[in-house]
């Protein structure tokens, strides 16, 4: 595996009973750790770092080549087709957000209510289905609830939960919602740092990730997809960039079409070329190596909580119901130097419905998750743990 992808702080130790250790970071579901590629890709730009799309100097030049170009390397990563917009964002959360002010008027949206807050909650007039108990299920659900919606539709699925990390059908949801006329954004957060993502392959309109869950942790995310919806919308952030050109009188505003439009104001270029970095690294990466041993560290660990009941592949998440989800998290991160999440990790209705029942400081469920660096040592310190801890199911 290229360097490019190395953990930066991979040795980060620290002190446990006994003395120091290394220190074992399972919550990648929640910020991965950030890789060589993002880290040399922030200080090669810095000595140019300027404003983008703003000057003629050499520093908003290199600055404004460098952010259209880690544009096009997102766009080769996500596999954007003619006609699709590439626009950065904050993190999924702001791209979901931005897409659902971008709905035409009247737009019914499908969700299920297995997702994460970030897809659950932005859409107006939305239909919310029960989380399915399989993936053929899952199909049925949608396929019942378009048969009955009239004008522009949008299915709002997941790729891979950040509870279960159980791969959702995505294909199947989206031939069929397609079969219905209704269009289809991809929650991209959790299946683009494990799985190649490509918007044809899965069948999305619309596909939405995030930097700091791609070991890009530098506040950028990224909506890709159909731009006519996005050109046709109001901009996302009224202001500098978003505007062609601005008359004397109030409202007397022509806005700009393509990513501009929604990219008001100064972007954020480390964001951005360091996200790309990581992209092109990654376009580059043997994927199929990365994931089959990121596959054995799943099968080492086994167990946790499934919506469909184990039938479905999952990427590195797996979650515990465990009596005091919080006070085990603490545990294991004071006495055995391992970093993992406790909670309802923003998926209230789901870890309700898995059975992990009440609040972030009383219940939910303990969660592992890894990726790029995780070794079988983490695993098995952490299966130790939780063995000397009494909770390991």
């Amino acid at each position: 595996m290229s360097d490019l992808l190395d953990i930066v702080g991979a040795d980060l130790t620290v002190p446990v009973p006994g003395g120091d250790i290394r220190f074992a970071h399972l919550d990648y579901a929640a910020s991965a750790p950030a890789v060589r590629a993002a880290a040399d890709a922030v200080r090669d730009l810095l000595p140019y770092y300027g404003s983008v799309h703003r000057g003629a100097g050499l520093r908003s030049q290199r600055s404004t080549f460098e952010y259209e170009r880690a544009r096009e390397t997102v766009a080769e990563f996500v596999g954007a087709r003619d006609g699709d917009a590439v626009i950065f964002t904050r993190n999924t959360t702001d791209a979901l957000n931005l897409l659902a002010r971008a709905l035409p008027a009247g737009t019914t949206t499908i969700v299920f209510d297995g997702e994460h807050h970030a897809n659950l909650l932005p859409w107006p007039s939305p239909v919310r289905l029960p989380a399915p108990a399989t993936p053929d299920e899952a199909v049925e659900a949608v396929r019942a609830a378009l048969s009955s919606v009239r004008g522009p539709a949008l299915l709002a699925v997941t790729g891979a939960s950040n509870v279960t990390g159980e791969i959702w059908p995505v294909r199947r949801l989206a031939d069929i919602a397609h079969a219905h006329g209704a269009r289809v954004l991809v929650d991209a957060a959790q299946l683009a740092p494990h799985v190649p993502v490509d918007l044809d392959d899965l069948g999305a309109d619309y596909l939405a990730f995030s930097g700091h869950k791609l070991y890009a942790p530098f506040g950028a995310g990224v909506l890709a997809g159909r731009g006519d919806w996005l050109d046709a919308a109001e901009p996302y952030l009224r202001g500098g960039g978003a505007s062609a050109s601005v008359g004397d009188a109030p409202g007397d505003v022509v806005w700009a079409t393509g990513p501009a439009r929604h990219e008001g104001g100064t972007p954020n270029l480390v964001g951005a070329i360091s996200l790309a970095a990581v992209c092109e690294a990654l376009l580059r990466a043997d994927r199929v190596a990365l994931l089959e041993h990121e596959q054995s560290l799943l099968a080492a660990l086994g167990g946790g909580v499934s919506l469909f009941g184990g039938r479905a592949p999952r990427v590195g998440i797996v979650s515990f119901a465990v009596p005091d989800p919080a006070g085990v998290a603490d545990r294991l991160a004071r006495d055995y130097g391992i970093g993992v999440r406790a909670g309802l990790f923003c998926a209230h209705p789901l870890v309700r419905r898995l059975g992990g029942a009440g609040t972030c400081d009383t219940g939910g469920l303990l969660r592992a998750s890894w990726g790029l660096g995780s070794t079988h040592d983490d695993l098995d310190r952490l299966a130790t743990a939780l063995t000397e801890l009494g909770v390991y199911p």
